[in-house]
């Protein structure tokens, strides 16, 4: 059997700054707003498609007669 596999895996890092931090508590409040923020980008984008494809058309049927 090769014990190789096994020392590699089982080599604890000793440099303290290739450790990362995580934080113990989520801010849920953070996410909301996060959440709330994206919806209002997506309603504005929506919006502005929306508004330009309708200006098109008016434009076009304006063209028209």
């Amino acid at each position: 059997m090769n014990n190789e596999g096994l020392n590699r895996t089982s080599h604890v890092v000793e440099d303290p700054t290739q450790e990362t931090e995580t934080p113990l508590r989520v801010n849920v409040d953070v996410l909301k707003q996060r959440l709330i923020e994206q919806k209002r980008k997506d309603k504005v984008k929506r919006t502005i498609i929306l508004s330009s494809v309708v200006l098109s058309l008016g434009a076009l049927t304006m063209l028209t007669y």
